[in-house]
């Protein structure tokens, strides 16, 4: 019944109305707008907001000692290619990470030269990246009222997928970005190999193993997404395909699996069909 659930309507404020999708998930099917074809969760609002309790720890979203270099090489990664697509050289260049959680990419920006800033509700992990010298702020990014244009790159890194309402959020983005800066937004791609293959035991649409996921954009959603907050759709990137969870099966099935995964890889990024998507808006 629509009165249980958390999202009753298009979060990106389309009025074709939702249809099931096939993809039964432990909260029910996953709804697809008639529209835009964004994906959303039939979840409660109770278990959404048990979900993201997952995050409110002191290591937040900390990579672990085994991933911390392969964390610095995709964060550089990302945050230089916005640098490049900024319209001239900035120095220092203004950086906002929304959902910064404990601070891993505030120190890769700040080892760039970045003038970088976060923002983090959960309590937790803001005192821990306080703790490590970053500069965090508490709370939610629209209750903080930064200044318009006060910032030139903005990240939202596996941020949207968790919003109830994620046009509020980028519309925010564009407020408070520079002429010419660049959103950089992470997020799952539901319309990807993997979501095809794996349907409901893909990660991606778990709510309690990904802390909260509840919304899932593809490229055609985001598009809709920008041009609704006001930006500029200027590049997506998607990567990566999986056959299955490493922790759904045995270690030897997972390694034969990750094989084919890597076949398919660099099909996926010329197809667009990456689970993994980047996605770079500018602001006119």
């Amino acid at each position: 019944m629509t009165e249980h659930r958390l999202l009753t309507n298009c979060p990106l404020g389309c009025e074709g109305g939702l249809v099931d999708s096939g993809i039964v998930t432990t909260e029910g099917e996953l709804l697809r707008c008639r529209e835009c074809t964004q994906l959303i969760s039939q979840c409660s609002p109770d278990d959404y907001r048990a979900a993201l309790k997952k995050w409110n720890t002191a290591n937040g979203t900390e990579p672990s000692v085994e991933s911390v270099k392969r964390h610095e090489i995709v964060a550089r990664r990302r945050l230089s290619k916005g640098l490049r697509l900024l319209p001239k050289a900035l120095h220092p260049v203004r950086l906002l990470d929304v959902g910064c959680s404990s601070g891993a990419l505030l120190a890769v920006a700040l080892s760039m030269g970045i003038d970088a800033t976060g923002v983090e509700p959960a309590e937790r992990p803001a005192e821990a990246a306080r703790a490590k010298g970053l500069n965090v702020y508490s709370g939610y990014l629209n209750e903080l009222r930064f200044g318009d244009a006060a910032f030139d790159v903005i990240t939202l890194l596996e941020l949207l997928e968790h919003l109830t309402n994620p046009l509020v959020m980028l519309r925010e983005c564009a407020r408070i970005l520079s002429v010419g800066g660049i959103l950089v937004v992470n997020t799952p791609n539901s319309a990807s190999w993997t979501a095809r293959i794996m349907g409901a035991r893909w990660d991606g649409f778990d709510l309690w193993r990904m802390g909260g996921h509840i919304s899932f954009f593809n490229p055609c959603s985001m598009s809709i997404a920008a041009q609704r907050s006001g930006l500029k759709l200027v590049d997506i990137e998607t990567r990566n395909v999986r056959f299955v969870e490493k922790h759904a099966v045995s270690t030897p099935l997972h390694a034969v699996a990750k094989i084919g995964s890597e076949l398919l890889n660099m099909p996926s990024r010329w197809m667009g069909a990456g689970h993994d998507m980047l996605v770079f808006l500018c602001k006119e």
